[in-house]
């Protein structure tokens, strides 16, 4: 299994700040970009086991980790409200 741990983490952050954000469009398309721009944006975490996600688990308590990730996700939300594809 080899998996981008950083999308999982966005998956799970994503739709609490866009009730939070209330998006223009929250249309497929859009959330799509917004998860395509955050990750491009963020440092990769590859795992490859079970014991690679409990590790990544314990990092997302850093608080810095919560606020880079958070940060991703509205500087791509606004980048996506700004410039929809549609």
């Amino acid at each position: 299994m080899l998996k981008n741990y950083m999308e999982i983490v966005v998956e799970d952050v994503l739709p609490d700040l866009i009730k939070e954000h209330k998006l223009k469009c929250d249309c497929q398309i859009c959330i799509e970009d917004i998860k395509a721009i955050t990750l491009n944006n963020l440092k990769p975490m590859y795992i490859v086991s079970h014991k690679g996600i409990v590790y990544s688990k314990l990092n997302e308590l850093n608080n810095q980790f919560n606020a880079d990730t958070v940060r991703g996700i509205m500087d791509a939300i606004k980048k996506v409200e700004e410039n929809p594809r549609h």
